[in-house]
C-alpha cells in the first residue's frame, strides 16, 4: 500500500482526502473505475458498504463481457464512462477511430501519485500549490488510445481538481467530445444552481431541481455572460449555512458545457468541460490532447461554507504573482465620465480631484489612440493620438506620477476595426468566412489568434505601449462574440490568447491586469490565472449590481470583482440611487469611481473622500475577509466580511423599496466569536435635503420653500447626516441578532431614526474589543 497525506491507494481503492471531505473510487475486477463517495469524511473500511449492491440485472440491461449476470455499466456509479458498451447515460468522451468506430471502453492500466500539482503541456492554465496529484492511466486497446485522469488535492480549501489527457496510440482518431470531469453521485434529491444572464445582467442565480438532464453551456467562443462555467449542486433543502453542497468550476475561458443528468435509479451524472458543439480535434499516432482543469469543492455547511472554501482556493491557488493576496488600489476610470471625448488637460483636471479624494490610480479608458474618436475605427493601431495627448502616453503618465497617482490604460488587442491601418495592411488576419460577408460586433472583427504572426503583433504592440511609460494597470477588453467559427478553432483561439497573456504579463508582473469583456463576458478562472481582478459588468447601477456581485460571490472572491461608483441616474437603467448606496455596493469588491468628478457637488466630493478613507482602512477585510450572505425578507440583501483574524467585520445592509410602517429589524451577523465583546458602529449615510420634499418645512426652524435656491445651495454644500448607531454586545448577542433603531414610518422626524429610503443602504462596522464577561 502506498500512502500520502491526502491521497491513499490500497488494493484497488483510491481515497482522496481534504480537511472536511472524502473522495473515493475503486477499480472493479473488470477494469472500470467505480465511484463510491464524494462528501463528508469516511474510512477506507467503509468502501464496501458504500458500493452499489446488485444481485440481478434489470430486464433491459446490457451486460458487460466477463462481468457476470449482474454487471451492467448502465447502473454502475462510474468515475469515467465511455460509449457503446451498455452505459446509456451521457458520455464524457466521444471519439471516432479511423476504422469508423465510436465505441470507447477504457480500462484501468496503472497509476502514479506524485507530490504537488502538475501543469499541462499545451499551455492551458491550472491551479498551483496543490498537495498531491494522482494520475490514473486507462487504456482502450481496440480504439488505440490511452486516457490519463489527473486529480490534485488542496486539503486546506476542501478542493480537488480534475483534468484528462487523451493520447493516440493507434493509427489516428478524432475527438468529438472530451470532458474534464465526470462522476456519478449517488444522490436523488438535488438542485442545480447556475449563474446565467447576458450583457449588463451577468451571473443571476438560477435554481432548478435536477430531473432529467440539465445543461449549462456557452457556445459563443468564450465563457460568456450568458452561462458562467461555475455551477453548484446541493440538497434541495440546503441554504446558506446548512446542508450538503458541491461546487464546480472550470479553469477555462472558452466555450464550455456542464451537464447534470439524473437517471431513474437514483444517481446523477455530473460532467463539465469544453463544449462539444462542432468540436472535432484530430490526433495522429503519438499526439495528445489535454482538457482544461475542473474544480470540485464539497461542504456540509451550506452554500456559504462552499463559497468561503472556493474563495480561499481562488485567492491562494488561482490568482498568482505579486497581486496574490495584495490589496487592490482604489481607482478612478475616465470612461463613463468622458467616453471618447477627452484630452490630456481634461483628464488631468479630473485626476487632481481623484487625488484629493484619496484615489490611488487613474485609468485612461478607450479613445486614446489614433482613429479612435468613436467605436468605428482605430482598433489595432496602438499609436497615441497627439491631438488628445500632445505628449503621448508617457507624458500623461509622468503628469499622473507628479500628482502621486498610478496610471493605467485601456486596450482591446484581440479585435480590429475595418477603419484601421492594421486591417488595411492585413485584412486576412481578421476572423472571417470565405465567400460570406463578415459578421460585425460593435463595429469590429476578431483577430485570428490561432496564427503565430497575429500573436506576435499583439505582444509587440501591447508590450511597446506598456514599456513606453510608467504604467501600473491595464484594462484588457474584448467586446464581441465569435461568429462563423467554433469547435476546435475556438479552442485554439483560447490557447493562443493564453500564450499572448503569458508573453506580455509574465515579464511585467507588477502591472495590475484587469480583464474585461463587455463587462463579465469572460469572468472565469482561466482569466483569473492572468488577471487578478475582472470587471464584473458594464452595469454600474448598484441595485443591478447587488444581483450580479452576489451571483459571482458564490464561486469567486470579492478580491476579483471590479466594482465602481458611477453617476446617477445610471446610464444603463436611468434609475436614481444615493451616493452612499453606490459606494456601499462597490466596496464589496475592488472599489473604483467611474464618473466625471467635476460634476460632483462639494458635499458629494467630501462624502467620496470619507468613503475612500473608510474603504482603505478596511480594504483587506472587504477584499479578503470571510464572506457571509444573508437571506432577508422584503427584497433586502445583506453581506458581511469578517477579517481573517476575527478582529472586525463590515456588514452591508441593502434594500430595494421602502414599505410603509416597516417592522423592526435586526442586524445580520455571522462568523463572530460568541465569547468575544464587540463594538458596533453604523456608518451614517449622507441624506439629501431634496429627498424630503415638502416635509423639510416641518424639520426646519424657519420656513423655506422646498426646491428653492436656499435649500438647493444647502443640499449641494452641506446635506444632512443620520445619527450614528453605537452598541456594545457580546458575539453571542450579535449572532442572535441585536435590534436596530426603528425606520422612518411617516409619524414625524427624529435624528435617531433610520432613513434609508428607496434603494438605500447602511454599513455597520463591528470591532472586537475584548472578551465578554
Amino acid at each position: 500500500m502506498s500512502r500520502s497525506r491526502s491521497i491513499t491507494y490500497d488494493k484497488g481503492l483510491f481515497h482522496l482526502r481534504t480537511e472536511h471531505s472524502s473522495y473515493m473510487f475503486r477499480v472493479t475486477p473488470q477494469g472500470q473505475l467505480e465511484h463510491l463517495h464524494y462528501g463528508a469524511p469516511v474510512r477506507d473500511a467503509d468502501a464496501e458498504a458504500l458500493s452499489l449492491k446488485r444481485a440481478m440485472p434489470y430486464g433491459d440491461s446490457v451486460l458487460y463481457p466477463g462481468g457476470g449476470a449482474a454487471y451492467c455499466l448502465d447502473v454502475l456509479p462510474m468515475e469515467w464512462s465511455g460509449a457503446g458498451r451498455g452505459d446509456y447515460r451521457p458520455s464524457p468522451i466521444e471519439l471516432v477511430t479511423d476504422a469508423g468506430s465510436w465505441t470507447a471502453d477504457f480500462e484501468y492500466a496503472g497509476h502514479t501519485i506524485t507530490p504537488g500539482a502538475t501543469q499541462t503541456k499545451c499551455g492551458l492554465p491550472t491551479a498551483y500549490g496543490g498537495d498531491m496529484t494522482l494520475a490514473v492511466l486507462l487504456r482502450d486497446e481496440a480504439a488505440g488510445a490511452e486516457l490519463r485522469l489527473y486529480y490534485t488535492t488542496y486539503p486546506a480549501e476542501d478542493v480537488i481538481t480534475r483534468r484528462a489527457e487523451l493520447v493516440c496510440t493507434g493509427a489516428g482518431l478524432s475527438i468529438r467530445k472530451l470532458m474534464s470531469l465526470s462522476l456519478d453521485l449517488a444522490e436523488r434529491e438535488l438542485k442545480m444552481t447556475t449563474f446565467t444572464g447576458g450583457w449588463i445582467r451577468e451571473a443571476h442565480r438560477c435554481e432548478r431541481a435536477v430531473e432529467g438532464t440539465l445543461v449549462n453551456e456557452s457556445r459563443t467562443g468564450f465563457s460568456s455572460s450568458r452561462a458562467n462555467p461555475g455551477f453548484i449542486l446541493s440538497e434541495r433543502e440546503a441554504n446558506e449555512e446548512h446542508g450538503r453542497v458541491w461546487g464546480f468550476n472550470l479553469v477555462y475561458s472558452g466555450s464550455h458545457m456542464s451537464c447534470v443528468s439524473a437517471d431513474e435509479r437514483g444517481s446523477a451524472r455530473v460532467m463539465c468541460g469544453i463544449s462539444p458543439d462542432r468540436f472535432d480535434w484530430r490526433l495522429e499516432q503519438g499526439e495528445s490532447f489535454e482538457t482544461p482543469e475542473a474544480v470540485m469543492c464539497f461542504s456540509a455547511e451550506g452554500l456559504g461554507g462552499m463559497s468561503r472554501a472556493m474563495h480561499d482556493f481562488v485567492n491562494r491557488h488561482i490568482v498568482r504573482g505579486p497581486w496574490a493576496g495584495r490589496g487592490r488600489p482604489v481607482l478612478v476610470n475616465a470612461w463613463e465620465g468622458f467616453m471618447f471625448d477627452f484630452d490630456a488637460r481634461r483628464l488631468l483636471s479630473v485626476a487632481r480631484r481623484a487625488k484629493a479624494m484619496g484615489a490611488e490610480l487613474f485609468v485612461m479608458d478607450d479613445g486614446w489612440f489614433i482613429g479612435r474618436d468613436d467605436d468605428t475605427g482605430g482598433l489595432g493601431d496602438y499609436e497615441p493620438d497627439r491631438k488628445k495627448l500632445p505628449e503621448g502616453v508617457s507624458g500623461l503618465a509622468r503628469d499622473m506620477k507628479k500628482l502621486g497617482l498610478g496610471f493605467g490604460i485601456w486596450v482591446e488587442p484581440e479585435a480590429v476595426s475595418p477603419k484601421s491601418r492594421l486591417f488595411a495592411a492585413h485584412p486576412d488576419w481578421a476572423i472571417t468566412e470565405p465567400c460570406r460577408e463578415p459578421v460585425y460586433g460593435r463595429n469590429e472583427l476578431l483577430l485570428d489568434l490561432t496564427r503565430p504572426e497575429v500573436r506576435d503583433y499583439i505582444v509587440e504592440s501591447v508590450a511597446g505601449v506598456l514599456d513606453s511609460a510608467e504604467i501600473s494597470y491595464v484594462k484588457w477588453d474584448m467586446n464581441r462574440q465569435m461568429a462563423g467559427v467554433g469547435g476546435a478553432f475556438a479552442h485554439r483561439y483560447i490557447l493562443g490568447l493564453y500564450e499572448v497573456l503569458h508573453r506580455i504579463f509574465d515579464k511585467r508582473p507588477e502591472i495590475l491586469f484587469e480583464s474585461c469583456s463587455s463587462g463579465g463576458n469572460r469572468f472565469d478562472l482561466g482569466m483569473l490565472c492572468f488577471s487578478p481582478q475582472i470587471w464584473a459588468s458594464d452595469d454600474t447601477d448598484p441595485i443591478e449590481r447587488l444581483d450580479i456581485q452576489k451571483g459571482l460571490s458564490y464561486l469567486y472572491p470579492l478580491s476579483t470583482m471590479g466594482a465602481h461608483v458611477s453617476a446617477s441616474p445610471h446610464a444603463q437603467t436611468l434609475r436614481r440611487t444615493p451616493l452612499d448606496t453606490r459606494f456601499a455596493v462597490s466596496c464589496f469588491g475592488c472599489l473604483g469611481y467611474e464618473l466625471d468628478l467635476r460634476e460632483l457637488t462639494p458635499v458629494e466630493l467630501k462624502e467620496a473622500r470619507r468613503q475612500i478613507a473608510f474603504y482603505k482602512k478596511h480594504r483587506m477585510t472587504l477584499q479578503y475577509g470571510r464572506l457571509y450572505r444573508f437571506e432577508l425578507p422584503d427584497g433586502r440583501e445583506a453581506f458581511s466580511c469578517v477579517a481573517r483574524d476575527g478582529s472586525e467585520a463590515v456588514t452591508g445592509h441593502f434594500r430595494r423599496l421602502v414599505h410603509a410602517a416597516p417592522p423592526f429589524e435586526k442586524l445580520p451577523a455571522a462568523g463572530l466569536d460568541p465569547g468575544a465583546l464587540y463594538e458596533v458602529e453604523s456608518r451614517p449615510p449622507l441624506l439629501r435635503i431634496a429627498d424630503f420634499g415638502a416635509l423639510i418645512k416641518h424639520a426646519l426652524p424657519v420656513k423655506l420653500r422646498p426646491g428653492g435656491p436656499v435649500l438647493r445651495a444647502a443640499d449641494a454644500l452641506a446635506g444632512l447626516r443620520q445619527e450614528t448607531e453605537r452598541y456594545t454586545a457580546s458575539g453571542a448577542a450579535l449572532l442572535d441578532g441585536i435590534r436596530l433603531q426603528n425606520l422612518f414610518s411617516g409619524t414625524g422626524y427624529d435624528k435617531k431614526l433610520r432613513l434609508p429610503g428607496d434603494f438605500g443602504s447602511e454599513i455597520y462596522l463591528i470591532t472586537r474589543v475584548g472578551k465578554a464577561k
